[in-house]
């Protein structure tokens, strides 16, 4: 029993809990479990942050021992400006690899000149009834939108999820209004909550906070 009310208390040092938000620290291995990618910490503009490498499929930093079912969830991350190679996000209410709800961004379309791409900056799915082709076929601008403000695609950027039963909502940079606001469309209430890379993505992430 001292055992493992040690470890649980050592399990909470490490995740920095403040009143009720929890900043699990990237840098504890121990706390996270990783797939389809290897992952660096590093510095990158003063911040104490994580980064994916590439690979094919998508790839997974999924937090240990921490179910999540309403909150917010804040965290700043990095992509790039490069068609097709930054799909950057957060899964929850993950159940495996196989099946979550994902949001994510495409920062190669923030400041696209193609005015039909700019719109499919941020996206919602849930894996695996509701991958983005399905909802781009069936519901066209209901589960993605173009992003405001605009950040810079090769720089930093913050972003704060609330999710308050079936309504999601979406904010960049700390505007007052959600760039997307949607229903979820997963059987899950509850799971496990991660950071997120697409496919031949390279992110990075830092400063990642849940507040139940």
């Amino acid at each position: 029993m001292k055992i493992l009310l040690a470890s649980c208390l050592i399990f909470l040092l490490h995740l920095h809990v403040s009143a009720q938000t929890i900043r699990p620290d990237l840098h504890k291995a121990d706390l996270w479990e990783t797939s389809n990618r290897e992952v660096q910490t590093v510095t990158d503009g003063g911040k104490k942050a994580v980064k994916f490498n590439v690979n094919e499929k998508e790839g997974f930093m999924i937090l240990k021992d921490y179910n999540f079912t309403n909150g917010t969830i804040e965290f700043d991350v990095k992509g790039k400006n490069v068609l097709q190679q930054s799909f950057v996000g957060v899964t929850f209410h993950f159940q495996d690899t196989k099946t979550q709800d994902v949001v994510y961004f495409r920062p190669f379309n923030f400041m696209n000149a193609d005015t039909v791409r700019r719109p499919r900056s941020v996206q919602y799915a849930s894996m695996p009834d509701y991958p983005w082709p399905k909802l781009r076929e069936s519901f066209p601008g209901k589960y993605e939108n173009k992003v405001n403000p605009v950040p810079n695609p090769d720089g930093w950027f913050h972003v704060k999820i609330i999710v308050a039963g079936k309504a999601i909502k979406v904010y960049v940079d700390h505007s007052p209004k959600p760039s997307l606001e949607v229903e979820s469309l997963s059987k899950f209430t509850t799971g496990k909550i991660g950071l997120w890379a697409g496919p031949m993505s390279d992110p990075s992430f830092a400063n990642f906070e849940i507040t139940p």
